[in-house]
């Protein structure tokens, strides 16, 4: 599996303060999990942000946002967000904590 480790450990310490992290191997990367739910994910260098159905739309019209599409068909609810788009620190708070709120809403697993 292909992801890219300093990203990871980027993301690992915006979600140190969380709490109830964990992390499996998925997508052909490495995903992080919320009480057991899918929050976001690092494939190669994109990070894969989990929006819900309700924030999808919006979530696209964001800068560096596009489809999530690597089984070859859009995944609802999830959109890629470019390398560019997590090059700063701020940037990627504002990712990993959208999808920090939408896996929070999910009971647990």
């Amino acid at each position: 599996m292909a992801y890219d480790e300093s990203l990871a450990n980027r993301v690992r310490k915006i979600l140190a303060p969380v709490g109830d992290i964990s992390e499996r191997k998925m997508f052909g990367g490495l995903a992080f999990m919320l009480s057991g739910n899918m929050c976001c994910c690092i494939e190669k260098a994109n990070l894969i942000v989990r929006t819900g159905a309700e924030q999808y739309e919006t979530a696209l019209q964001l800068p560096h946002a596009r489809v999530c599409d690597f089984t070859g068909r859009p995944m609802r609810g999830f959109v890629y967000v470019d390398e560019e788009g997590v090059k700063d620190d701020s940037g990627l708070r504002e990712w990993v904590a959208l999808s920090v709120k939408f896996a929070g809403s999910l009971p647990p697993k």
